[in-house]
């Protein structure tokens, strides 16, 4: 049984909500970035998304893209980020491992090449968000030969046959997004876009092939996650949130640290059996 397959099983029979938080490799810099990975996962996070920096994250807002441009400022690069990633795997071994990244990097890197790496690096899903499911299907291949899970995004406007697509050639979870546009925290969203939600994911729950939702885009409150939960997904995934935390207490890491480790912690209450 892979590790998201073990994860969402136990979680479900628990009734517990899945929290995965999204960071850039190296932000702010390679051991403040470790030290945030570790308090992360000891506060209770079940997986991880990590990003690969990108010049023109074009997916990600003004928040994400300054923690990308942070990163690459402290000296990442991929093959920075590839003895950072080992280091994660060696020091993690059942957790999930899942990363973002643009389909420029990996084009660079030659698909299979880039595919080869990842598993020799344990790694358990990719996610290009640039990368259009009718496009998907060198890096898809490449995916499944290396058994590793290719995590297609579902946007909120999306049609039948794009869900049926993307739950046929998915592995690991569905991304669902809150809304359209790109990363950030927008507290109006959730008023216009719920409904709208909800029938996207009885219409992914109505598929032959059942994979978990996670919800992303915008979720950075205990009472949003709840909500997620509410309207059918699996758990959600929390980044602008983090990285806003980081760069508000950017010359008093310590203090970060114990922010995300207290966001961390009340997420994971509002989403046990007793609170949704």
């Amino acid at each position: 049984m892979n590790r998201y397959k073990k994860l969402f099983t136990h979680l479900k029979k628990k009734k517990i909500g899945a929290f995965v938080p999204f960071i850039a490799v190296g932000y702010p810099d390679p051991i403040s970035f470790m030290h945030i990975i570790d308090t992360l996962v000891s506060s209770g996070s079940d997986a991880l998304e990590l990003g690969i920096p990108f010049s023109d994250p074009i997916s990600d807002g003004p928040i994400i893209q300054k923690s990308m441009e942070r990163a690459f400022k402290s000296g990442i690069n991929f093959s920075r980020c590839v003895t950072i990633l080992h280091n994660i795997r060696n020091k993690y071994p059942n957790l999930p491992i899942g990363l973002l990244i643009y389909a420029n990097l990996v084009f660079k890197n030659g698909i299979d090449n880039f595919y080869s790496c990842c598993s020799k690096l344990d790694i358990d899903s990719i996610l290009i968000p640039d990368l259009p499911v009718e496009e998907s299907l060198p890096f898809y291949n490449a995916a499944i030969q290396h058994k590793i899970a290719h995590i297609f995004i579902c946007p909120p406007n999306a049609t039948e046959e794009l869900i049926h697509n993307i739950t046929t050639l998915g592995h690991g979870y569905i991304y669902l997004l809150s809304r359209p546009g790109v990363t950030g925290i927008d507290i109006n969203a959730k008023k216009i876009y719920n409904a709208v939600l909800h029938s996207i994911i009885m219409c992914i729950q109505k598929q032959k092939k059942k994979l978990p939702i996670l919800q992303g885009f915008g979720i950075h409150t205990p009472l949003q996650a709840q909500e997620s939960l509410l309207l059918g997904t699996s758990g959600i995934i929390t980044g602008s949130k983090i990285a806003s935390i980081i760069e508000e207490n950017i010359s008093n890491t310590k203090l970060a640290f114990k922010k995300i480790e207290k966001l961390v912690r009340l997420m994971k209450t509002s989403m046990s059996s007793n609170t949704h």
